[in-house]
């Protein structure tokens, strides 16, 4: 599903350094166009069915919020986008002074610090990256499909033979960010989780993780490798669209309009994203996930003066961080 867009941005950061050289030769230059707006002249009952909703998504608008407990300091939660892009490097008003002035700073995974250990503990379960049985993505692809992921790679300066024994996910990985960002990456810029969290670094205020990559990854292969196959084709078929995919996500994260993201990003499937597959994906990427990181997260946020960074579609949704938040005793309000 296109769905799988927002929790794949993190790990493809680490995809990409093991092909490093070869995506520095691809283009820094970002491009595409918001889908959203071009809908809202071209077809406007589809952009207002999005807009609506959106709307209904619970906590669906902010990306800043306070998080209150009487007793202790306040605590803050910020939404994120695992991208470099100036813009979203740019927190919102009042986010930097209230990161440096945090005790503790909590982010998905405290391992984006140290790229050899991340890419050790990949490296570890090869079976979570890897197919084991022989098989490459050519043996699940139409020819015609095979041929446009390889051109898509090759745009982002990686050869399909380098990387023809991935799992389909980790091919997705690729996709899911434009060129421009994967140089970007390459080349050494920070996306905005690890910006802040070398912000907090050098200003000697600790960073503790909330989950492992091993974590992540074995989340992700836990999905039946045919739900993954089918993201991956549906990816491969929005061709360069994928660039307007991420301008437009882009732009709602700036807007702080995060309940519009999912159903922007189902409209795009051609099932509508309600397809076999999805139910047990937002279970396990999405729900289980919320849990454990408010789980973890708790013992520093019930003691006070922690900022929370996590990728903004974790707080959206009647399951989401605010709401969980909430539901332990916390006030929650917007600060943005």
């Amino acid at each position: 599903m296109i769905a799988l867009i927002h929790v794949l941005a993190l790990i493809s950061f680490f995809v990409v350094l093991g092909f490093a050289a070869q995506a520095r030769s691809a283009e820094d230059i970002c491009r595409g166009s918001n889908l959203l707006s071009e809908m809202e002249r071209t077809d406007p009952a589809r952009y207002r069915s999005i807009q609506a909703e959106g709307a209904e998504v619970a906590n669906g608008k902010g990306v800043f919020w306070k998080v209150e407990k009487p007793g202790t300091a306040p605590s803050w939660l910020l939404g994120t986008m695992h991208v470099t892009d100036p813009s979203v490097l740019k927190m919102p008003t009042g986010a930097p002074y209230a990161l440096s002035k945090s005790k503790v700073v909590i982010i998905e995974s405290d391992e984006i610090l140290d790229e050899k250990k991340a890419m050790a503990g990949m490296l570890a379960r090869p079976e979570l990256t890897m197919m084991m049985n022989g098989k490459s993505i050519q043996d699940f692809l139409a020819p015609e499909d095979k041929a446009k992921l390889e051109t898509a790679l090759k745009e982002r300066g990686i050869p399909l033979t380098a990387v023809s024994r991935m799992q389909p996910w980790m091919l997705s990985s690729f996709l899911a960010l434009p060129a421009c960002e994967l140089s970007r990456k390459a080349k050494g810029a920070a996306f905005l989780d690890k910006k802040i969290a070398d912000d907090a670094i050098r200003a000697n205020i600790p960073v503790k993780g909330l989950e492992t990559m091993q974590e992540q990854l074995s989340a992700m292969a836990s999905i039946p490798t045919d739900f993954h196959i089918k993201s991956l084709i549906e990816m491969i078929g929005l061709g360069s669209k994928m660039d307007d995919v991420s301008v437009t996500m882009r732009d709602l994260y700036l807007a702080g309009d995060i309940g519009m993201t999912m159903p922007m990003l189902k409209s795009l499937a051609p099932d509508g994203a309600e397809g076999e597959g999805y139910a047990e994906f937002e279970e396990r990427i999405v729900r289980q996930r919320n849990h454990t990181m408010v789980d973890r997260a708790l013992p520093m946020l019930n003691a006070g003066g922690a900022f929370m960074a996590v990728g903004a579609l974790h707080l959206v949704g009647d399951e989401g961080l605010v709401a969980l938040l909430r539901k332990q005793g916390f006030t929650v309000t917007r600060a943005d």
